[in-house]
């Protein structure tokens, strides 16, 4: 089995992962997943697709990470390391699919409006 080079997305972040037969690591930015990522929760939706179709710890996992903050960057990973496994076994897609793990994130950061101080919210209104 080559190297399989997939990318996933979230809100600003971009994840780009190479995924090969190993021992189970996953170093992002050169970093091991566990101090790249210091919140417990995190650690859980990074492995949840390597979980869901029983895979931890035979793939080592290449990530480049860049753009948003930790949970963007965490979800992007979640999508990429998903649609990666659907490469080595199309059988997965039901498993992934049911747990909404194949599916981009499409919201955004809404953008800043002229004469606005932030996307929806108005400067104070004064009658006189």
């Amino acid at each position: 089995m080559d190297v399989i080079h997939t990318i996933g997305r979230r809100k600003t972040a971009i994840a780009r992962i190479y995924l090969k037969e190993g021992k189970g690591d996953i170093v992002i930015n050169k970093r091991n997943y566990k101090e790249f990522f210091p919140v417990e929760t995190l650690h859980y939706v990074v492995e949840q697709p390597l979980q869901l179709t029983d895979n931890m710890g035979k793939y080592d996992i290449k990530v480049n990470l860049k753009g948003g903050g930790i949970t963007g960057q965490a979800e992007a990973l979640r999508l990429a390391i998903s649609r990666a496994l659907l490469k080595i076994n199309p059988e997965f897609r039901p498993v992934l699919k049911e747990n909404g793990l194949l599916r981009r994130d499409p919201r955004m950061v809404e953008r800043k409006k002229p004469g606005q101080p932030k996307a929806r919210k108005k400067f104070q209104f004064s009658k006189r």
